[in-house]
């Protein structure tokens, strides 16, 4: 077969990747502050953009920025807020909402060069800084790791379940810069609606972490781990660490009498404590906390409903300037003049749009999130139910990847607390009577529960444990009891049987 050069009109659909839809994505993916520096460098390079003062109607509709949502109301009258003058542009949330899988190279090109150029990130906008200018992955990796990022890191390998992660990243945000636990316990577990058990049990795997001592509540907590993990937590030096003011105000005699131990020892021990590191968070540096700042509220309304808006403080009030863009392209001298102001204003445009756009896609997610999450809201963690990015991307009717930008870096105050929106997200069991699902956090809290109430001389195995739930409707296998119930860090019934021999 000959190879020769033809001619070849080929016509058929598809959703290409221009820079503009390229911004509107990576706009709906960005943090607050991320959005807020990208408006900032987008009103210095734009001439016919400016910043809404806040007098300034810039054209919020009319519609109620809050909105009372009943769990049961489903997706009644949804609440949208626009940050432009005109109304939503179907035609964009459309093309917003489009997944990855539905890009499609451009009819001119070959499909293997149209992928690859329709999909670069770093021409957003208009191809001539905006994204370029943020800070590059480099200057990232530069930069000092805060104690708050290293133990948010350990926090992810640690806990397997979506609610431990919740309530250790809630316990982490209160951790000072020495390494301390500053919350009152009753405060958290009032707030997530736990037993002091199960927050108990999230502290225990906090205090694990590097670097040691950390998450601990009080200095002698601290040093009494440091301790443990040289395996020098001997009664003796138990003694000292709880009587440390004694040691502060140089009672020696006090102290052989308590520790039991003579001079020599208590001078060796006394040299062990000062080895020791009282600010565990201290080798992390003094770094400049930044406060976690809503996206979105939710509060009580009235018969059991939740009041869902927008934090106004975070959207950003642009406005195109039409008529000094026309007074500038009237005095224009030549045609690349008048193509540049086209241009600029034609981006501005797009920007009010995809900003507008942004805030009605996040309103609309946390919407959903919100009255499938309504039994953690009201009661706490071991409500929260089983739920997927596909439950929520069916029910809104937008697609998983939408809403996956969404849920990334966007944050939810609650009266529980202020938590990401990803942090919604956890595994499903199945009913065994075919109903609805069971969360695998509350699964995990029934399992909990049960052995927290077995009888020593009688320890429930983990076969019982599968009959027991299987009889409450949660079909669940035997491996998975054992791997929950590893997870807790419960010994097995045998381990369980044999220690309450022991302790009888």
């Amino acid at each position: 077969m000959a190879i020769a050069p033809r001619m070849e009109l080929r016509q058929g659909q598809g959703l290409v990747m221009t820079p503009q839809l390229q911004q509107a994505i990576k706009l709906l993916q960005m943090s607050t502050a991320e959005l807020a520096l990208y408006v900032e460098q987008e009103l210095e390079r734009n001439p016919v953009l400016e910043r809404a003062d806040d007098g300034d109607d810039y054209g919020i509709s009319d519609t109620p920025e809050s909105e009372a949502h009943s769990p049961s109301s489903g997706d009644e009258g949804p609440q949208e807020l626009c940050v432009s003058g005109e109304s939503p542009d179907p035609h964009a949330e459309s093309a917003l909402d489009a997944g990855y899988e539905d890009i499609q190279p451009d009819a001119d090109r070959p499909a293997s060069e149209a992928i690859g150029a329709t999909v670069d990130w770093s021409k957003a906008g208009d191809g001539r800084g905006g994204f370029d200018d943020l800070e590059d992955l480099e200057s990232r990796l530069t930069q000092t790791v805060s104690l708050r990022d290293h133990l948010e890191a350990q926090a992810a390998l640690a806990f397997a379940s979506p609610a431990d992660r919740l309530i250790a990243s809630y316990l982490i945000d209160h951790v000072d810069d020495a390494g301390y636990l500053r919350i009152e316990m009753e405060e958290v577990c009032a707030r997530l609606g736990l037993t002091t058990d199960d927050l108990e049990a999230v502290i225990a795997t906090l205090q694990t972490f590097d670097p040691t001592g950390v998450c601990a509540r009080s200095v002698e907590e601290c040093l009494a781990a440091q301790l443990k993990e040289r395996n020098r937590f001997d009664p003796a030096m138990a003694a000292l660490v709880a009587n440390l003011h004694l040691l502060a105000k140089h009672d020696l005699k006090s102290l052989y009498d308590i520790c039991g131990v003579d001079g020599a020892d208590l001078a060796e021990m006394i040299g062990e404590i000062r080895a020791l590191t009282p600010k565990p968070g201290a080798a992390f540096g003094s770094t400049d906390s930044i406060a976690v700042v809503p996206d979105v509220f939710v509060r009580e309304g009235p018969m059991g409903t939740w009041l869902i808006e927008l934090n106004a403080d975070t959207l950003p009030r642009v406005l195109v300037n039409n008529a000094y863009a026309e007074s500038v392209s009237r005095l224009a001298r030549s045609q690349d003049e008048r193509s540049y102001v086209a241009e600029a204003q034609a981006d501005a445009n797009w920007l009010v749009k995809s900003l507008d756009q942004r805030a009605r896609t996040i309103l609309k997610v946390a919407k959903e999130i919100v009255r499938q999450q309504d039994g953690f809201l009201t009661y706490g963690v071991a409500h929260l139910r089983p739920l997927i990015l596909k439950d929520v991307a069916r029910a809104i009717d937008m697609h998983e990847s939408t809403v996956s930008r969404v849920t990334s870096n966007k944050f939810i105050a609650t009266p529980r607390g202020v938590f990401e929106l990803k942090y919604f997200f956890t595994t499903a069991i199945h009913a065994s009577d075919g109903g609805e699902a069971h969360s695998a956090e509350a699964v995990r809290h029934r399992i909990k529960s049960l052995i927290d109430g077995e009888t020593q001389d009688a320890p429930l195995s983990d076969d019982r444990i599968v009959e027991i739930l299987r009889e409450t409707g949660v079909d669940i296998a035997r491996r998975t009891v054992a791997k929950y119930r590893e997870a807790l860090r419960i010994p097995s019934s045998v381990h369980r049987r044999r220690t309450a021999g022991r302790a009888g």
